[in-house]
């Protein structure tokens, strides 16, 4: 009976998701789905990609968090316009929740919108919301285990963002164990190291971005 209710969730939020698909297409957007683990850095991403592609793309933002609207603040404070969703509890953003947010964004103004999904390695991957694709953030400082103790998110991605390089001194995590465990997954996935903090490799991710949506 767990199994039947588990399909037919998914099966209802694909539909919606397959609407919301359809909405962003007709307004001509690229929808961009970012999913990691609490603190592994996806605002600081949104904050420099929105500042590396100012007046080259317009991007819309989607802020999803258990509770707060502290990222949302910091969004809007760079002029680009966001939504929050605050799940009070839930630990992923479901189709329907995005449905109900699309039209508080200008969607004929934009032309990327990035979904900044719930902090969480498991639940996310699992639900589509109507994107383009998933994009995984994978802070170094979280080690070098997680593609193989959560494969799904490294297997749904097309891209792989490894964020705060600047670190690597000061941890255990080998990179090149990720990278290869990560393709073993997923042998089709973009990888990008970055540092949202020095700004190392956010000009490649930026020009990335621009090439998907030409």
């Amino acid at each position: 009976m767990k199994v039947k209710v588990i399909t037919q969730i998914l099966e209802a939020n694909d539909r919606i998701a397959a609407e919301n698909r359809k909405k962003f297409k007709d307004a001509n957007i690229y929808v961009i789905n970012l999913m990691s683990a609490p603190g592994a850095g996806k605002t600081s991403l949104l904050e420099r990609t929105i500042k590396e592609l100012n007046g080259k793309i317009k991007i819309g933002v989607i802020e999803g968090d258990i509770a707060g609207i502290d990222d949302a603040l910091k969004i809007e404070s760079l002029g680009a316009p966001v939504v929050q969703i605050n799940t009070g509890g839930a630990c992923h953003l479901d189709a329907n929740m995005i449905s109900d947010v699309i039209d508080d964004l200008p969607l004929k103004e934009l032309n990327l919108i990035i979904i900044e999904n719930v902090g969480n390695l498991v639940c996310p991957a699992e639900f589509k919301v109507g994107e383009d694709m998933k994009v995984m953030l994978l802070s170094v400082a979280e080690g070098d285990d997680k593609p193989l103790k959560y494969p799904l998110m490294f297997q749904e991605s097309s891209a792989l963002i490894l964020n705060k390089i600047d670190l690597l001194p000061y941890t255990n995590a080998d990179l090149g164990k990720i990278k290869r465990d990560s393709l073993t997954l997923n042998p089709g996935l973009k990888v990008f190291d970055i540092s949202c903090k020095t700004g190392e490799g956010i000009n490649e991710w930026a020009n990335w971005l621009q090439e998907l949506l030409k």
